[in-house]
């Protein structure tokens, strides 16, 4: 089980999470601090990133918990986006040409789940993606819900943690009700309240 703290839960292993609430709801907040509980107890933590640099996560990240020497790491789709062309891959942080790059997402994912997970056996992962909001304003519905879809099941297969921030009023119940099904649970904050928080299994 996956112990989180920060949510007051224990999640099953191979659990896709999606948290959901109005901008500066504290979202990313949250998930980060879910990741870095993981990182503390010598877990993974893999964070993709539609709207920050990873420099700028990985700075929000050690405010939390330190990270050198530790199994964490980003996969970037913004910097090159912003026409920052130099940036070379490493063991910490992967490049994407932009959010709209959905297969580069997922190998660049899969390549840091293998890393952990089979060559340093590190069988508990958390992975962020932050956020979904981002993908679907650069691509319709469907092809974002066939990422996800193949995305979850990676994060399934690995018994990993997945946590997916959603801004709740940038898109119609249509889209929020078709993306529900893929999750096991849902988080929503609000801006001057706990978050509410229902798991399938909880």
């Amino acid at each position: 089980m996956y112990e989180v703290e920060a949510l007051g839960a224990e999640i099953e292993p191979g659990s896709n999470v999606l948290l959901t609430g109005p901008p500066l709801s504290g979202k990313r907040e949250l998930a980060l601090d879910v990741l870095a509980e993981g990182t503390r107890n010598g877990e993974g933590a893999i964070m993709v990133t539609t709207k920050d640099s990873a420099d700028r996560l990985l700075k929000q990240f050690e405010k939390r918990e330190p990270y050198e020497g530790r199994p964490v790491a980003v996969v970037d789709t913004v910097t090159r986006q912003q026409g920052v062309n130099d940036v070379r891959d490493s063991d910490r942080i992967k490049y994407t040409s932009s959010p709209v790059d959905m297969t580069g997402i997922g190998i660049k994912l899969s390549s840091f789940l293998e890393a952990f997970y089979k060559d340093r056996g590190i069988r508990q992962n958390r992975v962020m993606v932050h956020s979904l909001s981002t993908l679907l304003m650069y691509s319709d519905l469907q092809t974002v819900f066939r990422f996800l879809h193949v995305f979850t099941g990676r994060i399934q297969s690995v018994d990993g943690l997945g946590l997916y921030c959603l801004d709740s009023t940038a898109h119609d119940d249509q889209t929020m009700n078709t993306l529900k099904q893929l999750f096991d649970g849902i988080i929503e904050t609000s801006e001057d309240g706990e978050p509410s928080v229902r798991l399938a299994n909880a």
